[in-house]
């Protein structure tokens, strides 16, 4: 690219709600940033954002208007598919007036009707794919409720792992969060993608599950979304996931 092509690498920042501009600045003072593979260290450097990888910490920006990254807290009782051709309530019901060209969403990580929380959707097939990719290893986390009192050690033989009937499963992480008479909160995260895995696993072990709702996805966090709710992710997000998955 000559001198006077492109566009001020600080300005791509900005523009792209990385951070203001004099934070941008700092940033490729500091280091922090790189384009195709080179630190940039100069405040003078142009860059073409649409063909350009530009990371900033280690993490990749995305800077096609085309593109899509959306979170929605799925209701209980509303299937994953965009569409559903018995009529039941599905995600596309949600995102049909919202969203332009919602047809070319993918859903990543379908939920069954009966759980709640994050399910992200994108019209970027290759982020799309790797992250249902169980090479990839992307982990996912989930509070579940539980019947009974959950005894101590149980987090361990989880961690060390359960065979199931299609084949061995071990939790990344467990921990209680809450209990009350008859019931535990228990909060599980792992890189399986297999159908009902976590109510299966659980069932395993003698625990039931009574509720489930996913909270994380990689990087990207439910908080206080509500049931139903849609937002755009955060260019950080996106940077994040397209790290976890090497692109």
């Amino acid at each position: 690219m000559t001198d006077g092509e492109g566009v001020r690498l600080q300005k791509v920042l900005s523009q792209a709600g990385i951070a203001s501009r004099r934070v941008a600045e700092k940033m490729i003072l500091d280091g922090r940033v790189e384009v195709d593979g080179d630190i940039v260290t100069e405040l003078g450097t142009r860059v073409d954002p649409q063909n350009s990888v530009i990371r900033v910490d280690g993490a990749r920006i995305k800077f096609d208007d085309s593109l899509v990254y959306l979170a929605i807290n799925k209701p209980r009782g509303m299937h994953s598919t965009m569409s559903d051709d018995r009529g039941r309530p599905c995600v596309g019901d949600l995102v049909e007036h919202r969203v332009r060209g919602n047809k070319n969403l993918f859903h990543v990580g379908r939920l069954d009707a009966d759980t709640e929380g994050l399910l992200l959707l994108t019209n970027d097939g290759e982020l799309a794919h790797r992250l249902m990719h169980p090479s990839f290893e992307v982990p996912k986390t989930y509070l579940a409720t539980v019947l009974g009192s959950v005894p101590r050690g149980l987090g361990r033989k989880l961690r060390d792992g359960i065979e199931l009937e299609d084949g061995p499963v071990k939790l990344d992480d467990f921990a209680v969060v809450d209990t009350v008479p008859g019931r535990t909160l228990v909060k599980v995260t792992l890189h399986e993608g297999r159908k009902h895995i976590v109510r299966r696993l659980l069932a395993e072990v003698g625990f039931p599950v009574q509720e489930l709702v996913r909270t994380d996805i990689g990087g990207v966090a439910l908080g206080d979304q509500r049931p139903g709710s849609i937002r755009a992710l955060t260019q950080k997000e996106i940077g994040d996931l397209y790290q976890a998955v090497g692109l």
